[in-house]
């Protein structure tokens, strides 16, 4: 079968043995999948303890042909979405000392066929069509978990979710919407904040300017901020934060602050909690969320596994506007 693995520090499409069935697990014939940052990493040398000849991707969905021993006869022939964690364990709060991602070291979804175990799939939602499901699962858990498990976020509550382009930020836009709440966003592309807008953002910030200052100005203030970049911003963000405000952040992609405005967080009582990824639990309620809700990802392109190189160019660049997905069909 076609797998695209990193091999001595690129990406190669190669021909791989398919993967049998183990015991308790489902093999499924993936038709669409998506592309995550994490992978455009791993691509460029940027991730931790990279392993070659592994085959990338968090993000798949797919039709189970085969099951092994043990494995309930009830997945056969359901189309799937996978749930990309490994060893999340028990504890709700906090990953486990041997938690991985799907995609590296383990074998990943950027192939023809997967072999994993059957608690790792639920049903796809039936109004998602295969690669707008393809789209849902590492971006989806991620937003989830800091929206609702650290966000705790309410209906009315007003939200601003920063850095609106990455897969994660829509997500996030999409569920807060769903969940009552006033969303506002940023980007450094004011073609980017046109589109949100478009689709219902209250207020658009371009983070090249004086943006916070111009939010300050409008009365602008908080609830919840999203936020994935960290570093000089971040003391923008606590001003913005109300009175026991919540500043949830999944990314550090500016790097670190060169100060913390403690003074003003603890006059304020605002929370600023780290969050990654999402419990297995999390995983199942997402899908339930995004099916409820009649939720559909947003989707830059879908182009053929071939041209998996070129959808990772395009990550590369920044040009992207939703997810990336390839299709396999």
């Amino acid at each position: 079968m076609k797998a695209l693995q990193i091999v001595e520090n690129k990406l190669a499409i190669c021909e791989i043995p398919q993967p049998q069935p183990q015991a308790g697990e489902v093999l499924v014939k993936l038709s669409a999948v998506a592309l995550n940052h994490r992978d455009q990493w791993i691509r460029a040398g940027k991730y931790p303890n990279i392993v070659f000849n592994t085959t990338l991707g968090s993000d798949g969905c797919g039709q189970v042909t085969a099951l092994g021993k043990g494995a309930s006869k009830k997945w056969l022939n359901k189309t799937v979405v996978i749930n990309p964690n490994v060893n999340w364990g028990d504890d709700q709060r906090i990953q486990s000392s041997s938690y991985q991602v799907l995609g590296m070291p383990t074998a990943g979804t950027l192939a023809e066929y997967i072999s994993i175990p059957q608690d790792r799939v639920v049903e796809k939602p039936k109004h998602l069509t295969d690669t707008e499901a393809a789209a849902l699962p590492l971006a989806g858990l991620t937003a989830y978990r800091a929206l609702f498990h650290h966000g705790e976020l309410q209906k009315g509550q007003k939200v601003l979710i920063t850095g609106i382009g990455g897969g994660v930020s829509q997500m996030a836009f999409l569920w807060a919407q769903a969940k009552g709440a006033q969303v506002s966003v940023t980007s450094g592309q004011p073609e980017k904040l046109e589109k949100m807008q478009e689709l219902g953002a209250f207020l658009g910030f371009n983070y090249k300017v004086e943006w916070a200052r111009e939010a300050a100005q409008q009365g602008e203030s908080y609830d919840l901020i999203i936020d994935s970049t960290g570093g000089p911003q971040l003391n923008s963000l606590i001003k913005l934060a109300r009175p026991a405000g919540r500043i949830v952040f999944y990314g550090a992609t500016t790097g670190l602050p060169p100060k913390i405005d403690l003074y003003r967080m603890f006059w304020n009582q605002v929370t600023l909690q780290g969050s990654t990824m999402g419990s297995d639990k999390e995983f199942v309620e997402m899908i339930a969320f995004t099916a409820k809700h009649k939720l559909v990802p947003m989707i830059d392109s879908v182009r053929p596994f071939s041209e998996a190189l070129d959808a990772f160019n395009r990550m590369e660049q920044s040009q992207q506007f939703g997810k990336l997905v390839l299709s396999l069909t």
